[in-house]
């Protein structure tokens, strides 16, 4: 077996566009910028939709560049470029799987040499399968979770980190999932557990050159990831109605928590996890 699983990209219709997504989710920045990432390059994974795009517009907004990481969706790559484009800031697209570890250090690489710099990395880019059975959980797809979830943040973080200066964040994508469970959602839980304990990790291991390193846990946010094979079909009517606040997320709900955590108003929190989840988790 190759050290390196091949992308499941045709498994469950994933990892889903959401150009084909009815409705579409929110992503638009809600508020006018305040340059308060005026200068900074970030790089996001996944930020060709849902989250990933929210992130990359709110960012762009308040005066990054961007880097965009995506598996194979090129038309919701291309839509988040231009968003960014318009907002006034650089844009690339890069696209790859960052389970690979060579792709990772290429855009990496790819970044800086455009930019001339890097300063926020968002590992966001994540894989999920709906399984009603552990027994149904493959030891590709188990393998292949692992690989997308953990060792691509792994494989980023490592390649980035030579660039970061103090003051440089990295945000991890974790899950409401790590906290109250999911029993349909076995190895993506799993890794989401594991996410949150490597932020934590990292965070104390970084703290003194300067880099803070913090997570994110959304609850039902309304992607890409669910409706393409996160979630059974019969299920996605309800999504998030359980919720304390009877709805789910919109990604541009999500993304100024991103924001909060890659700019200097979060300059004295580090090894953190925020919970936009509408209540969610605390209800459990």
């Amino acid at each position: 077996m190759s050290d390196v699983m091949e992308p499941m990209i045709h498994e469950d219709q994933l990892p889903g566009h959401e150009s084909k997504l009815e409705p579409k989710p929110d992503w638009q920045p809600r508020f006018k910028g305040s340059d308060r990432l005026k200068g900074k390059v970030a790089l996001i994974t996944g930020a060709d939709s849902g989250i990933g795009r929210a992130v990359a517009a709110l960012f762009a907004r308040e005066g990054a560049d961007v880097a965009i990481l995506y598996l194979c969706e090129h038309d919701d790559a291309a839509k988040t470029k231009a968003i960014v484009e318009q907002e006034g800031r650089r844009a690339i697209a890069i696209a790859g799987d960052i389970g690979d570890k060579q792709f990772c250090e290429r855009a990496v690489q790819q970044t800086v040499d455009q930019f001339g710099r890097l300063d926020i990395i968002i590992n966001n880019a994540g894989e999920q399968h709906n399984d009603q059975d552990i027994a149904d959980i493959t030891e590709d797809q188990l393998r292949r979770t692992f690989q997308t979830n953990i060792f691509g943040t792994f494989f980023l973080t490592q390649a980035a980190l030579p660039h970061l200066k103090e003051g440089s964040a990295i945000i991890n994508t974790t899950s409401e999932t790590m906290y109250a469970g999911s029993k349909h959602l076995l190895d993506y839980s799993a890794t989401k557990g594991a996410i949150t304990a490597f932020t934590r990790s990292l965070a104390l291991n970084l703290v003194e050159k300067g880099v803070r390193v913090n997570a994110v846990a959304p609850g039902p946010i309304w992607t890409p990831l669910n409706p393409f094979g996160g979630q059974s079909p019969d299920k996605i009517p309800e999504f998030g109605k359980k919720t304390p606040m009877g709805r789910p997320g919109q990604p541009n709900e999500v993304a100024p928590c991103f924001l909060f955590l890659a700019c200097e108003d979060s300059s004295y929190m580090t090894a953190q996890v925020l919970h936009p989840d509408g209540g969610d988790t605390t209800s459990s």
